[in-house]
C-alpha cells in the first residue's frame, strides 16, 4: 500500500518546507475554528494560493475545522467553509457532529476526515463512522499495532495514524482538564496543557502527565494505514522540513538517517517514544524535566569552578545552544555557548569524540556529575534546511465573474457579481468603435492583484461612443473593488425545536448500584448503570426495569469484552442504553433502542443536536464543559430531549498510560487511589485495569443554575469514585431542591465566553 506522508503547516513557510522536502498532502488551520488556535494559521488569501501551489505539484491540502462550534459561531462556519471551497480544498478535518452536518447537507463536494478528537479508539468507532460518512478516520494515538491491524481488516475506510510529534496524556477529544480547571478548552483550540505542570505526589515534586514524543520511525513501515501525519502545527518550517525530510526517506527506502534523526532533535525534541505501538510502555512519561531537551551529547564527566569537562558525542561550534540537567530544575539549564576548549587551547569548534571543558555562564545549584548534556541548538543546522517557495501570487486561484459594460454619452456604467458601479462624464463618437470595444476587453481583462478573472465580458456600446483608458482602468477597478466573492449557502431548514417537559426529571447515574440503597426510587425517573466487563447482572435485579438504562463506557479498546453483557442485558429486555463514544452505534441495534448520547459525545450547537437525532438519539446530553449562556439557548432550541449533568466527578483526564510505580508483571488492575496536589488544588487519581483517570477532589455541581436551564432530564453522576448510601442521598436531597452541595466546583458554568 502507498502510503501518505501527512505534514503541519502552522503558516505559509510550514507549508512551503512541507511539500518541498516531499510531503504528499499538508494539514493546517484557519484563523477560526482550529485546535492549534495559538498557532499563525492562514487568512483566506493565503489558503488560496497554497492550495493552488500544492495542486499545481499534485498534491492535497486538508484544513482543520476540528474544535467544537457554540450555537452563535455557526454562521462563522459557514464562512469557513465558504472559503474552503472557494480553495478547493481536498478535505476537512472535523471533530463537532453539528460541523459533520452541514458540510455533509451544504458542501457534499468536500471530503470529511474525523479528527483524532473523535476519541476512535476500535474496529466499531471506526465503523460507526463510515455509516456517517467519514472517508477518512484519524485513530487516537494510544493504539497498539495489533489494534491498528485489526481495525485496518475490518473496516473498508481511509486511516490515518499520528507518527511524530507531541503526544497527550489523556485521550484526544474527552480530556476536560484545561477547560473545568482554568476555562480554556482543548475542545476549543486553547489548551493550557496542564499535563505539562508539576504535580506534588508523595512529597515529591515531578511531571506525572508530561509526555515523551512520539517517534516510529521505521516502524512506519509496518502500519497497514493510508495515511502517515507528523505533529507539530505551532512548530517552526525548520522543524517541519526536518522531520518530513526523515521520514520521506524511510518511506523511499533509504532508511532510518541517523544524521537527520540528530539534526530533529537539535530543532526540538523532547526525549522520543514508541507510545504503546508495540504494546503497553510505562516508559513514556518524562517525569524530571519538561520542554525542549536537544540532541544527548554525553554526561558531565568533572565539574571545575567555572564549567564542565565532558567527551561529546557530536561536533558542537560557538554559539550552539546547550542544556542541562539540574536536579530541582523543571526545565534544563540552558545558555548559548561562548567560551570552550579542547586540551589547553580555544576552539571554535570541537569533534564527536573530544573531551572539551565548557565555560558556564554561571553554575546552576544541583549540578552533579553524570549529568546530560544536549546540544539543543546548532548554527549549522540552522542553515541546512533551506526550501523553494513560489513567488507572491504565482499560484493565486481566481474566481471567474462575468461583467457586463453599458456605455451612454453621459456615463459608462459596469454590472458584475450583484454590484454595480458607474463613471458620469460626456463622451464623443468614436472614430473606429472596434477599436474602443477592444480597449474595453483589455482594460477588464486586466485583473491584476485581485483574486478574480474576468470569464465573459457583454458589451452594450449602441451608441458608439469613445472612452478613454484611463476611464476604463478607473471603472474597472472601481468594479472589481466591490465585488465580494458569493457566498452561496444559507442555511435553509429549519430546526424545529421540541416540545420540552414543563416538569423536569431526574436521574442518577452509577457504577455501584450499592450505593442507591437509601434513595426513595419513586422520586427518580431513571437509574443509569455505568457497566464494564466485570459487572455483576445481579445487582441491577434490585432497580425497577422500567427505570434502568444501561450506559457503556466512554473507553472499550477491545469491544468484544462486552459482548456477552451486552447480549445478556438486551435478552433481559434492557431497552434503554447511553452510549458515550461512536464504537456504541455499531455494537447496539439502535433502531430498535432507546439509545441516549451522553456528555463526551458533544453537543455544543443544534446542528450537532439534529445530527444525533438523525442518527437515532432518543436524547442528548449538554456538555459539562459548556458556558451558561449556550447551555440556556441550547436546551430552548433543541430539536430533541436533553439532559444536563448538575453534579459530577468530571474525569479531567482519561489516559491509557499507567500512573503505578510497579511493573505490569506485578499488578493486579484492581482500584488504586492516589492524591495529587498543583498550587493548592487537590486531584484524585484512579487507576484500574490498565486505565487512569484523573479527578479535580471537588466535584462539578450546577444545580443553582438548572432553573435557568430547561432541561428534560437533571442528572447526577456518582460513578467512579466511593460514595455511602447516606451520602448519596443527601446529596440528591439537596440538589432536588436546587442547592449545591458544599465543596464542590462551578467549571465553566459561570464563566464568560470569551474565556472559553
Amino acid at each position: 500500500m502507498k502510503k501518505e506522508l501527512l505534514a503541519p503547516a502552522g503558516d505559509l513557510e510550514a507549508g512551503y518546507a512541507a511539500l518541498y522536502y516531499g510531503a504528499d498532502a499538508v494539514y493546517l488551520g484557519l484563523k477560526q475554528f482550529s485546535a492549534r488556535a495559538s498557532a499563525q494559521n492562514f487568512d483566506e488569501a493565503e489558503l488560496n494560493e497554497f492550495v493552488g501551489y500544492a495542486h499545481f505539484l499534485k498534491k492535497k491540502v486538508f484544513v482543520t475545522i476540528n474544535t467544537l462550534l457554540q450555537q452563535g459561531e455557526i454562521a462563522d462556519l459557514i464562512k469557513n467553509l465558504d472559503i474552503c471551497r472557494r480553495a478547493n480544498v481536498d478535505a476537512l478535518i472535523v471533530q463537532d457532529l453539528g460541523v459533520a452536518r452541514v458540510v455533509k447537507k451544504y458542501y457534499p463536494e468536500m471530503e470529511l476526515h474525523a479528527s483524532t478528537q473523535m476519541a476512535i479508539h476500535n474496529k466499531e468507532g471506526a465503523l460507526a463512522l463510515k455509516k456517517l460518512g467519514f472517508s477518512r478516520v484519524v485513530l487516537a494515538r494510544e493504539l497498539t499495532l495489533p489494534e491498528i491491524k485489526e481495525i485496518a481488516n475490518a473496516v473498508d475506510v481511509e486511516l490515518e495514524v499520528f507518527v511524530h510529534g507531541a503526544l497527550c496524556y489523556s485521550y484526544s477529544g474527552i480530556c476536560q482538564f484545561s477547560s473545568m480547571m482554568s476555562g480554556r478548552s482543548a475542545n476549543r483550540g486553547k489548551c493550557q496543557y496542564p499535563c505539562r505542570a508539576e504535580f506534588m505526589r508523595d512529597g515529591r515534586i515531578e511531571h506525572c502527565f508530561s509526555m515523551k514524543d512520539l517517534a516510529l520511525e521505521e516502524d512506519v513501515l509496518k502500519l497497514p494505514v493510508y495515511s502517515l501525519k507528523i505533529e507539530g502545527r505551532k512548530k517552526s518550517a525548520l522543524y517541519v522540513a526536518a522531520v518530513v525530510d526523515y521520514y520521506r526517506n524511510i518511506l523511499d527506502g533509504n532508511g532510518a538517517i541517523k544524521e537527520k534523526a540528530q539534526d530533529i532533535k537539535q530543532i526540538f525534541s523532547r526525549p522520543w517514544c514508541k507510545f504503546h505501538l508495540g504494546g503497553k510502555d510505562k516508559d513514556v512519561v518524562d517525569k524530571k524535566f519538561v520542554g525542549h531537551r536537544g540532541l544527548a551529547i554525553g554526561k558531565i564527566e568533572e565539574i571545575k569552578n567555572n564549567g564542565i569537562v565532558v567527551t561529546i558525542n557530536h561536533k558542537i561550534a560557538k554559539h550552539d545552544g546547550i542544556q542541562i540537567d539540574v536536579e530541582g530544575m523543571e526545565k534544563p539549564y540552558g545558555f548559548s555557548l561562548q567560551k570552550f576548549k579542547v586540551g589547553l587551547r580555544q576552539r571554535l569548534e570541537a569533534q564527536a569524540g573530544e573531551k572539551v571543558e565548557i565555560v558556564l555562564p554561571q553554575k546552576p545549584e544541583g549540578l552533579k556529575k553524570g549529568a546530560g548534556v544536549y546540544l539543543a541548538s546548532s548554527s549549522e543546522v540552522k542553515g541546512k534546511y533551506s526550501y523553494q517557495k513560489p513567488k507572491p501570487r504565482e499560484f493565486l486561484q481566481r474566481v471567474a465573474v462575468d461583467v457586463e459594460v453599458w456605455v451612454q454619452k453621459d456615463k459608462i456604467k459596469a454590472i458584475s457579481c450583484g454590484k454595480e458601479t458607474e463613471i458620469k462624464a460626456s463622451f464623443e463618437k468614436a472614430l473606429d468603435v472596434g477599436k474602443t470595444n477592444e480597449a474595453i476587453k483589455k482594460a477588464f481583462a486586466k485583473t491584476g492583484d485581485t483574486e478574480f478573472e474576468l470569464r465573459n465580458l457583454l458589451i452594450n456600446n449602441e451608441e458608439k461612443c469613445f472612452v478613454p483608458v484611463s476611464l476604463l482602468n478607473d471603472l474597472r477597478r472601481s468594479l472589481y473593488g466591490q465585488i465580494v466573492p458569493e457566498q452561496k449557502i444559507v442555511l435553509t431548514d429549519e430546526i424545529e425545536p421540541r416540545n420540552y417537559s414543563l416538569k423536569a426529571k431526574w436521574a442518577v447515574k452509577t457504577d455501584d448500584v450499592g450505593c442507591l440503597g437509601l434513595l426513595d426510587k419513586e422520586n427518580i425517573d431513571e437509574f443509569i448503570i455505568l457497566i464494564d466487563p466485570d459487572f455483576d447482572l445481579d445487582n441491577i435485579r434490585k432497580l425497577p426495569k422500567d427505570k434502568v438504562r444501561i450506559a457503556l463506557p466512554v473507553v472499550c479498546r477491545n469491544a468484544k469484552d462486552l459482548d456477552a453483557l451486552i447480549g445478556k442485558l438486551l435478552n433481559m429486555g434492557y431497552k434503554k442504553w447511553e452510549i458515550a463514544n461512536y464504537w456504541g452505534l455499531s455494537v447496539l441495534p439502535v433502531g430498535n433502542l432507546d439509545v441516549s448520547f451522553d456528555n463526551l459525545i458533544y453537543m455544543f450547537n443544534t446542528e450537532a443536536m439534529q445530527m444525533a437525532k438523525e442518527i437515532g438519539a432518543s436524547r442528548v446530553t449538554l456538555a459539562v464543559e459548556d458556558t451558561l449562556s449556550n447551555l440556556k439557548n441550547l436546551a430552548m432550541e433543541a430539536p430533541l430531549p436533553v439532559e444536563m449533568v448538575v453534579y459530577q466527578d468530571v474525569p479531567l483526564f482519561t489516559s491509557a498510560v499507567c500512573i503505578r510505580q510497579n511493573s505490569c508483571r506485578d499488578c493486579d488492575r484492581k482500584d488504586l487511589w492516589m492524591d495529587l496536589q498543583k498550587d493548592g488544588v487537590g486531584y484524585k487519581v484512579l487507576s484500574k485495569n490498565c486505565e487512569t483517570k484523573v479527578f479535580s477532589a471537588l466535584p462539578f455541581a450546577a444545580a443553582e443554575q438548572v432553573k435557568e436551564i430547561r432541561a428534560d432530564f437533571y442528572r447526577a453522576d456518582f460513578c467512579h469514585k466511593k460514595y455511602g448510601p447516606e451520602q448519596v442521598r443527601d446529596i440528591i436531597k439537596s440538589l432536588m431542591n436546587f442547592k449545591n452541595p458544599d465543596a464542590c466546583m462551578s467549571g465553566n458554568i459561570l464563566r464568560r465566553n470569551e474565556m472559553f
